[in-house]
C-alpha cells in the first residue's frame, strides 16, 4: 500500500462524481481505481491508484469532464429567478441573456468575481456569487439532469396509449423537446403539461440534458406592441422557473396553468376565472395568426380545453407546465393550439 496515494477529499469526490456519471469514460481514461472508505462524511469514498500522483488524478478527472453532459467546467445558476448574463464583467454591462434558476453553463474563464460563460446560444459574464462551481455544481447537475425526447419528424403524433389504434391527442413539430417518463419497447412515455402520453420511439432522439440560458432575442418583442402588453409579459417572465402547483394561484409559491394566467392578469386589473376552459370563453376570440404578446393561447384534449399559456412574442408562450418543469417558456406550437383569446385592449 506504500505506493498508493490518497487524494484530497475534494479531488476524490470530484472523481467519484465523474465515474458515477460516466463509467465508460473512466475506463477509456485507462485508470484503475480502488474505493477505500475513509474518515469522511458518510457515503464518501477516497479513490486511490498505485501509479498516479494527485496532480495526475486531477488531470484525468479534467479529461473525463469533457463528456460530463457536454460540459468540461460546469456551472449551475444559484438564483431565485434568473441570473443576468452581461456583455462585460460589470453590473452596468449590457444584458445579452439570462440564465434561469438551476440552468447550466460552461465556465470558460474567470476574472475577479466574474465568470465568462457559454450556455445554449449565449456567451457573456455572470457574477460568481450566484453560480455553483466545481464539485458542488457537479452534484447539483446530477440532481437536475433530465431525460428528453427530441422530435425528429415533421409532426409527431401524441397518443393516449402506446399503440397506433388509439386516438391522437395532438401533434408536435420537429425539434420540440419532450420530458421522458419511461422508455418502452418501441414507445416512449412522455409528460405533456403534467399528463402522461406516448410517442413512437422511431421518431424521437433520447438524450440527457440540463436547462440552458435564454437569449435576449427570446425575451424581446416586435414593433407596435403596446406598453401594457410589454409590461404584462415582462411581469410574467420574472416568475420563470417558479413551481407548478395544481390548484395554486401563487406566482412565487406555485400555480397551475390557469392560476398563473389569473394572477398575472390580476396584477394589471383584469379578473379571470380559475379554469382554462372558462378563461377560453373570456375576452374576444381571435385567430392564431393574429396573436400579439399578452394574448392567451389554449390547448385541448378530446375536444375540451385543458391548458392555457400567455403568448410573449417571437413564436413563444410562457405557462405553468408541470410539477417537474414549473413555469417555463415554450414554442407556441409545442403542441397544437386550438384557440386564441384577446383579453387586453
Amino acid at each position: 500500500m506504500s505506493k498508493k496515494r490518497e487524494l484530497t477529499y475534494a479531488a476524490a469526490l470530484a472523481l467519484g462524481v465523474l465515474i458515477l456519471a460516466n463509467p465508460l469514460e473512466a475506463q477509456a481514461a485507462e485508470t484503475t481505481l480502488v474505493r477505500n472508505t475513509v474518515s469522511q462524511p458518510a457515503g464518501v469514498s477516497t479513490l486511490i491508484q498505485a501509479d498516479l500522483t494527485e496532480d495526475e488524478y486531477i488531470q484525468t478527472a479534467n479529461t473525463a469532464e469533457e463528456t460530463y453532459w457536454g460540459y468540461r467546467n460546469i456551472g449551475i445558476a444559484q438564483v431565485d429567478n434568473n441570473l443576468n448574463i452581461r456583455e462585460i464583467p460589470d453590473e452596468s454591462g449590457k444584458l445579452v441573456g439570462k440564465l434561469p434558476k438551476d440552468a447550466a453553463c460552461e465556465i470558460i474563464s474567470t476574472e475577479g468575481n466574474w465568470a465568462y460563460i457559454q450556455s445554449g446560444e449565449v456567451e457573456g459574464y455572470v457574477n460568481l456569487d450566484y453560480l455553483l462551481t466545481g464539485v458542488d455544481a457537479k452534484l447539483k447537475a446530477r440532481e437536475l439532469v433530465e431525460t428528453i425526447a427530441t422530435v425528429t419528424t415533421d409532426a409527431l403524433k401524441i397518443r393516449e396509449e402506446p399503440n397506433t389504434e388509439c386516438g391522437v391527442l395532438t401533434t408536435v413539430p420537429e425539434g420540440e423537446e419532450l420530458e421522458v417518463v419511461e422508455v418502452m419497447d418501441g414507445w416512449v412515455k412522455i409528460n405533456l403539461d403534467d399528463e402522461a402520453y406516448y410517442v413512437c420511439a422511431d421518431y424521437v432522439e433520447i438524450s440527457d440534458k440540463l436547462p440552458t440560458a435564454i437569449t435576449m432575442t427570446e425575451l424581446l418583442y416586435g414593433q407596435g406592441v403596446s406598453d401594457l402588453r410589454v409590461d404584462l409579459c415582462q411581469y410574467a417572465k420574472q416568475f420563470l422557473g417558479n413551481p407548478y402547483v395544481w390548484g395554486g394561484t401563487s406566482l412565487t409559491n406555485g400555480a397551475d396553468c390557469s392560476g398563473f394566467v389569473l394572477s398575472v392578469f390580476k396584477n394589471f386589473g383584469y379578473s379571470l376565472p380559475h379554469h382554462s376552459g372558462s378563461q377560453a370563453n373570456s375576452g374576444t376570440q381571435i385567430s392564431i395568426s393574429e396573436v400579439q404578446p399578452g394574448d392567451l393561447i389554449f390547448y385541448g384534449k378530446n375536444g375540451s380545453i385543458n391548458h392555457v399559456a400567455i403568448y410573449i412574442g417571437n413564436g413563444q408562450v410562457i405557462h405553468a407546465s408541470s410539477p417537474s418543469t414549473g413555469i417555463k417558456i415554450s414554442n407556441y406550437n409545442y403542441r397544437s393550439p386550438v384557440k386564441a383569446v384577446r383579453i387586453l385592449p
